[in-house]
């Protein structure tokens, strides 16, 4: 009984110290989204935030990233991942107009549709919940954050003009002395440094750098093992799919016997050894 007991009384504690921990964070939150709206004077709490950076090492293998925060908290079902395709070399404005375009002309093609089908004088649908993965796109932000300072700012509000949209708030950070810019605004906006809407821009913009650069990583390591496969002769696309398919990774292959690599469809043990020298 005693022990019982015991256990009802750590039970007892724990949901209780777990009912504070959940009021000071909905408390938290609740003073973040507040303190942002204040003072980037949004016109609605920023419930929804999409933060945005760009990843690239010596201009290789540039891609981007879009996170999803809501109510404070990430949203990850909705974070997307880019491939930048018509940029060349290291040009972060540029990549980033690439990637704005391409999420903003998805969201105005879901809107489009979406007000075709519910017919005019219906309810906002895009802020709705997403039926399915695609709906999300057309789901309207409260704020879009821009990982960087007003040059990135810049590129992204010429996005906006060109595809005539002007009631999406932006914002950027600038992480070396985390300053908030907004358009027409000269001057930074800097929040107190134990300031919850700080800390929240700081945890979105930190979370779109993580995914960008686990992104970027995930390329660059998939081209070298393409790159690896492609210097082998008599190798081609099949057989270098089914090579990895069979052995997981480049690692894989080279731990392989010329045995285990021959007995791969349209292998052959003189293939096997080619594979061998090269990889």
């Amino acid at each position: 009984r005693k022990l019982v007991q015991m256990v009802a009384d750590n039970a007892s504690q724990a949901l209780e110290q777990l009912t504070i921990r959940r009021i000071h964070e909905e408390t938290s939150t609740s003073t973040a989204i507040t303190e942002l709206q204040e003072a980037l004077s949004l016109p609605t709490l920023p419930k929804r935030i999409e933060c945005y950076d760009i990843s690239n090492i010596q201009g290789t293998n540039s891609v981007g990233s879009m996170v999803v925060f809501e109510d404070g908290k990430p949203l990850t079902a909705h974070y997307r991942r880019f491939k930048i395709k018509t940029v060349e070399g290291i040009d972060d404005y540029s990549s980033m107009r690439e990637m704005l375009t391409r999420r903003f002309k998805r969201f105005s093609k879901v809107k489009a549709n979406s007000k075709n089908s519910s017919g005019e004088g219906q309810a906002d649908v895009t802020k709705a919940p997403p039926k399915n993965s695609n709906e999300a796109w057309g789901i309207t932000p409260d704020l879009v954050l821009i990982d960087g300072g007003k040059g990135h700012l810049s590129a992204a509000l010429s996005v906006f003009l060109d595809l005539g949209i002007n009631d999406i708030p932006l914002a950027s950070l600038a992480k070396e002395n985390e300053e908030l810019f907004v358009p027409q605004m000269a001057e930074p906006i800097v929040l107190p440094r134990a300031s919850q809407g700080l800390y929240l821009v700081q945890r979105a913009r930190d979370e779109a750098h993580r995914f960008a650069i686990t992104f970027h990583r995930d390329r660059r390591s998939k081209k070298s093992v393409e790159s690896a496969l492609d210097l082998v002769p008599g190798v081609g696309p099949k057989r270098k799919r089914l090579l990895l398919r069979k052995f997981g990774s480049l690692r894989g292959i080279q731990a392989a016997s010329m045995e285990e690599l021959a007995a791969v469809p349209g292998m052959t043990l003189k293939l096997a050894q080619q594979v061998k020298n090269y990889v």
